[in-house]
């Protein structure tokens, strides 16, 4: 089946938040948004607590104490120059929201409720401010159902369940992007001036996991793949309140509303960890304290889960403003919040690497940050940095929304500026090949089946052993051997359906080679960085290494699949690193 031809000026590829504020920002122009999903199913909207910004409703803030918290809880890797943006332009963000119609909580006089969140304080440190701008803990799905309406208002071109395979470069220059149609499975080449891809993270690499079956790191795997590198790939996030053995989130707004988390001894054990911001310090702080409290033999009934306790709250607080939570909790675990303490354990959550970009969205390509034109990244695909080694709660709806406008201003210049590259001749070729091969498959060497649900699940679970909340040399050694093999076994996978309409079973094959790449990549950066920051906890080398380590690491696919690691400056105005106290 020949590939079916389209132009247009700008590409987005994914519909979540940071696709769709690019596309409207983007508005009168010429452009396509590619989504594996139906847009309002993008993972924008299973962000629950809400958006960080300084609009002081309920007391004094400032965008500086913003910028000063986003900093420090990036343990100091976040490029500053960045951070402020990000803290600025948050108000005016937000506001936007508000004028385009999403229905913030509000306070007795009409105002954006805020509250407190992990990490975010008053006057430099001293103690929590309420800064989380809130719609319930439904948050992400206000503002998806929100920036998707606007798109529809202003009539923005939608192809819905494309999957993107191949990101098409010629002449030093990204000419568009090859995409597979789910529905029917056949190929669609996309000629385009510029291509941003906001394609979201990549935590199924991990088995206890908050992120959807779709957050495959496609995006980041295919621009690696395309010679593209990919930063600080090692810092991974795990939210340290996931539904025990689920992974389902429980928003950090459960302990912004005054939720405790208690272990097997009754002891509000945080108090031990970050005597000032206690339930209310930052995510990895709290998730190496569960797992060493879990260690210790303090969990519940000695069993792999501490609790989080809402039960001294007012049933009119939990109801009105964690119903989803609530809800959850009553489904899967059959508990009253109301009554009942909810078991919670860490969650893979948030890739704070991935694609490197500039303030406005363009994609760099090396230590010296060298754009390369026409390639645009934003929200947890893209790393610009913000996030650094840890990404505070309620920042990455503000990332998505702050740089998802930023990119789409830089391309409505960038277009009208250039006209369309040429495209590589038979663009779709190395799509074809891979889906045909898939589609055909062979047996391994024993004559035995290979499936991705095997070579998935074994990816997982040793991922979630070997490279999560705390990591040593040998672990990751071994994964790294481990992942090497699975690439290896990913030669010989075969798919039973060799249909075409809605192959998900070829779909999945597919995520599961991107999968690979990405656990590859997060594996390397990890076992190379000798230090302790943020996310990235080694125990063999348990201290922050400033004079080392301070710096971003960039890991470039070689041309036989290895990585290759080099390293760039991290961006440093105004605030020095100095050690973290919570």
């Amino acid at each position: 089946m020949a590939a079916t031809y389209h132009q247009y000026e700008v590409v987005v590829v994914g519909g979540g938040g940071a696709g769709l504020m690019a596309a409207l920002t983007l508005r009168g122009r010429d452009v396509a948004v590619l989504s594996k999903l139906y847009p309002v199913r993008s993972h924008t909207g299973t962000a629950q607590g809400g958006i960080g910004a300084a609009l002081g409703n309920m007391e004094e803030d400032h965008w500086e104490w913003h910028m000063f918290d986003t900093v420090k809880g990036s343990d100091y890797l976040a490029d500053q120059d960045a951070v402020e943006i990000l803290a600025r332009e948050a108000v005016e963000t937000v506001l936007e929201l508000e004028h385009w119609g999403l229905p913030f909580s509000r306070t007795p006089d009409g105002k954006i409720a805020q509250r407190p969140f992990g990490g975010h304080t008053r006057e430099y440190g001293k103690a929590p401010v309420r800064r989380s701008c809130y719609a319930a803990d439904r948050t992400g799905h206000m503002i998806l159902q929100t920036l998707y309406q606007q798109c529809i208002r202003h009539q923005v071109k939608f192809f819905n369940e494309f999957l993107v395979l191949d990101l098409l470069i010629e002449s030093g220059r990204v000419a568009g992007v090859v995409a597979l149609s789910i529905a029917d499975g056949s190929l669609h080449v996309f000629h385009a001036k510029a291509v941003l891809f906001a394609t979201g993270g990549c935590g199924r690499i991990y088995q206890i996991t908050s992120n959807a079956h779709a957050l495959t790191g496609d995006g980041m795997a295919v621009a690696w793949r395309a010679g593209v590198p990919l930063e600080d790939m090692e810092f991974f996030q795990f939210h340290p309140t996931g539904i025990y053995r689920m992974g389902i989130l429980i928003t950090e707004g459960a302990r912004g509303e005054g939720g405790k988390l208690i272990n097997g001894r009754g002891e509000r054990f945080m108090e031990k960890y970050a005597p000032t911001l206690l339930d209310l310090a930052p995510r990895d702080i709290i998730s190496r304290s569960i797992y060493l409290e879990l260690r210790q033999g303090h969990g519940i009934g000695g069993k792999g889960y501490v609790h989080l306790d809402l039960t001294h709250l007012s049933r009119e607080v939990i109801e009105e403003k964690l119903p989803d939570i609530t809800d959850f909790v009553r489904t899967y675990l059959g508990i009253d919040p109301v009554k009942e303490p909810i078991p919670v354990q860490p969650t893979a959550h948030y890739a704070m690497g991935g694609i490197p970009t500039d303030i406005w969205g363009r994609v760099v390509v090396d230590e010296k940050n060298r754009v390369l034109p026409g390639f645009y990244s934003a929200g947890e695909v893209a790393c610009v940095s913000v996030h650094g080694a840890n990404r505070l709660g309620t920042n990455s709806l503000v990332d998505i929304l702050v740089f998802g406008r930023r990119a789409g201003r830089d391309l409505v210049r960038y277009v009208a500026e250039n006209d369309f590259p040429p495209l590589p001749p038979r663009a779709e070729e190395n799509a074809e090949q891979w889906v045909a091969r898939l589609r055909a498959g062979r047996s391994g060497s024993a004559g035995r089946r290979t499936t991705v649900a095997e070579l998935r699940d074994t990816l997982q679970r040793e991922m979630m052993d070997k490279a999560s909340v705390f990591r040593d040399e040998k672990l990751l050694a071994e994964m790294k051997e481990v992942v090497g093999e699975l690439q290896q076994r990913y030669q010989e996978v075969t798919i039973q359906d060799r249909g075409r309409v809605f192959n998900t079973d070829l779909v999945e094959a597919l995520e599961l080679a991107f999968l690979l790449d990405c656990a590859q990549t997060v594996v390397a950066g990890a076992l190379a960085r000798q230090e302790s920051r943020g996310a990235h906890s080694r125990e063999d080398f348990p201290k922050r290494d400033d004079q080392n380590w301070l710096k971003h690491s960039l890991a470039y696919r070689t041309p036989s699949g290895q990585v290759e690691l080099k390293y760039k400056s991290v961006s440093i105005t105004r605030f020095q690193p100095q050690e973290r106290k919570y």
